[in-house]
Formats: C-alpha cells, sequence, structure tokens
C-alpha cells in the first residue's frame, strides 16, 4: 500500500494536489509560496515599555486582563467584539507579557494595508522594542520582537509563534482557505488570540470547546451607539441621483464619505458618475496602482470621498467618516461584511456619530440581519 504523502509547508495530505517530479512527491496547493522559512532561537527575555497615551476603558481593561490570564493558563482566546471597540489595544497587555518573557509574537492579518497600518500603530505603543512587518515585497528583515504579517507569510514560521494575535479572521483571504489556515496551525507553537466582530459559526464552535474561551464586547469603547444603517430601496436612475443628493449634503457639511461598491468595474464607473457632480473626488480597488498614495492623501484631507471596493471595508479608521453602499443588495454583501462596512463609522470619541446608507434595488435579508444586529448591540449601553 503506498504512503500517504504529507506536505512539510502546509500539511496536504489530497492526492488531488499532489504532483510527481522524477518520481518525487511534491504539493500543488501551496507551491506558490517560495522564501525563507525562520527557524526559532532561543527565547530572551527583554524590557518592554508600552506607550499608549490614553487608559484603557473599563471593559477594555478587563478583557485585557482576561486575556493575559488565559494564555498564562495556555488557553485560547476569541475576542468577539464589535466593530470600534477597541480590540487591538485590547491585545496589547498580552503582546507586552510575551515580549518581556522573550517569547516569539506574531500578530496575523489577512490584507497587506491593515498590516502596514497596525505595524506604525504597534511601533508608536513599544517604542522600546522591534516591531517589524513582513508581506509580500517586503520580506527582508523577517525576525523582531513582534511581527507583523500578512496570513500569507505565515508559511516561513513553522512552529514559531508562542504568541499568535490574529484580527480578521473571517475576512477574504483568509476566510476558508485551507492553505492559510493550515499555515497558521503550523506557524503556532504556544497559544493565539483571535479577534473579530463577525466570526463565523464555525469559529464560535471551535472555541466553545475546552481549552478555549470567547470574550464578548458588544459596546464601543466610547460608549456611544454604533450607527444604524439607513436602506434606502430604489429604482436605478432615482438610487444614482439621491446618492448625488447625499453625498452633496455629506460635503457640504465637511463630512468625509466613502462610498462603497461591490466590483472592481463598478469603482472606476461609479467615481466617473459622481465626479460629474461632485468634485475632490477619487477610487480605489484592489487593481488600482496608487491606492496606498489614495487612501493616504484621503486621510489628509485632500479628497472629500472615496468610491471603494471591499479594500476600505476593514481596519480603516477615519474621524466624522459617513459611509453609503451603492448596490447593498448584491450577493458579496453578507451581513458580516456589510456590519463591518457600517463600522467604519463613529470610531472617534469626538466624533462617535455618523451615516450610513444602504443604497439597494431591494430589501435582503443580510441587510436586515445587519440592522438586526447593529441594534442589538446598542441595547448594552
Amino acid at each position: 500500500m503506498k504512503a500517504v504523502f504529507e506536505c512539510p509547508r502546509c500539511g496536504n495530505t489530497n492526492p488531488i494536489y499532489i504532483g510527481y517530479k522524477n518520481g518525487k512527491p511534491y504539493c500543488r496547493m501551496c507551491i506558490g509560496f517560495k522564501g525563507a522559512m525562520v527557524t526559532p532561537s532561543p527565547n530572551v527575555p527583554k524590557p518592554v515599555r508600552l506607550s499608549l497615551g490614553y487608559r484603557l476603558s473599563k471593559d477594555q481593561k478587563e478583557l485585557s486582563d482576561k486575556v493575559m490570564s488565559n494564555f498564562d493558563n495556555g488557553i485560547d482566546t476569541l475576542v468577539y467584539a464589535v466593530c470600534g471597540s477597541g480590540k487591538t489595544e485590547i491585545s496589547y497587555g498580552v503582546i507586552a507579557k510575551a515580549m518581556s518573557e522573550g517569547k516569539k509574537v506574531g500578530f496575523a492579518l489577512p490584507r497587506r494595508d491593515v498590516v502596514i497600518e497596525l505595524f506604525f500603530r504597534l511601533k508608536d505603543a513599544f517604542p522600546d522594542n522591534r516591531i517589524v512587518a513582513v508581506y509580500g515585497q517586503h520580506s527582508s528583515t523577517l525576525t523582531g520582537d513582534c511581527i507583523v504579517l500578512t496570513t500569507h507569510q505565515l508559511y516561513r514560521y513553522p512552529n514559531y509563534f508562542d504568541l499568535l494575535v490574529m484580527d480578521e479572521i473571517d475576512a477574504f483571504p483568509f476566510k476558508g482557505n485551507e492553505v492559510l489556515i493550515r499555515f497558521y496551525k503550523k506557524a503556532l507553537k504556544g497559544h493565539c488570540v483571535m479577534m473579530s466582530a463577525t466570526p463565523s459559526k464555525t469559529i464560535l464552535k471551535e472555541f466553545s470547546a475546552p481549552g478555549h474561551d470567547i470574550l464578548k464586547l458588544r459596546t464601543r469603547f466610547h460608549k456611544k451607539p454604533i450607527p444604524v444603517p439607513v436602506i434606502k430601496i430604489r429604482p436605478f436612475f432615482l438610487k444614482n441621483f439621491a446618492m448625488v443628493s447625499d453625498l452633496k449634503r455629506f460635503v457640504a457639511n465637511k463630512k468625509q464619505v466613502f462610498v462603497f461598491v461591490p466590483t472592481v468595474e463598478l469603482s472606476k464607473k461609479t467615481y466617473e458618475f459622481l465626479s460629474r457632480f461632485v468634485k475632490k473626488g477619487e477610487f480605489v480597488s484592489s487593481k488600482k496602482p496608487n491606492r496606498d498614495q489614495v487612501i493616504s492623501d484621503f486621510k489628509k484631507g485632500r479628497y472629500s470621498y472615496l468610491v471603494t471596493t471591499a479594500v476600505l471595508e476593514r481596519g480603516v479608521t477615519v474621524k466624522d467618516l459617513q459611509v453609503i453602499v451603492y448596490g447593498a443588495d448584491n450577493s458579496i454583501y453578507d451581513s458580516a461584511a456589510l456590519i463591518q462596512i457600517a463600522g467604519r463609522v463613529g470610531r472617534k470619541k469626538d466624533a462617535p456619530s455618523g451615516e450610513v446608507i444602504f443604497y439597494a434595488d431591494r430589501k435582503t435579508e443580510e441587510m436586515e440581519k445587519t440592522v438586526r444586529e447593529i441594534e442589538f448591540c446598542n441595547r448594552f449601553l
């Protein structure tokens, strides 16, 4: 009987994805992942100074302490917290603890844009420690006190991390990706802290098992309501011009706006239409070559609005932002995506409110579920 081949990199044993060259097996599932691998070095304790410049809220502090206690006791933790609750800050305590003990610490996210933003936040929070970022075309330095990386880069770290924090676990491309999930499992030597505002049923079931814990936070750190989306059902032409009217109103009140659309093609078309009526706009998508610069310019106030695909669905905080979703009834928008999009609004303590508008041809269960979930969370205030 022929022995089952297990890929030493991703753990795949499915014969459909196993090829043979010169009689030797290789894995086609992870063949595209090539690059230097990291071998763990001995753990060396080091000084750590956490510099936040503000205090955690009572709820954040309680969860932070619980996460640290779980880590000490060998328990994996899921932080199930609403958008804008300050999940990242909740993880700082356990990161500081693990680094001070010399343990290998990683913070993984599915998207490069968010990795870059988090890298700078962690550098500010831990000024005396070596924080490194690892993502595509940025992998010359692979080790540090805390490694911020895309989930794609986890293949470089087999049996490496004593603490692995993972955010946006329900997001593309990590969600449902067998290869990336295997990389995560093979990289984890110790224990994990996973974070999400919209965890899947599979994740909730996994963290309900012994040796796991689910910590819930239903309110934002500033204790203000999460803006509830307003659903506007309009036929095609009326929808377009109603959107122009709302956009003009926001811009006249000096509010910046994200206009979400479901496809890359529609991002350019929608921008070209809107730009006839409202100036100082741009569009971004995964195909936009200079999107990092456009997003940076938007944050500096050089644009009044951005038409965007899902690339700005998560991990971006802009003060006093308003959101329009054009085509919210598209099948790409499940409730998890719509909750994340709505969660872009009202994230700042000094600008905790704002508007979220769903434009659609028809009302869907996913849109209604989004409204119900946000209204449910607001009851905890």
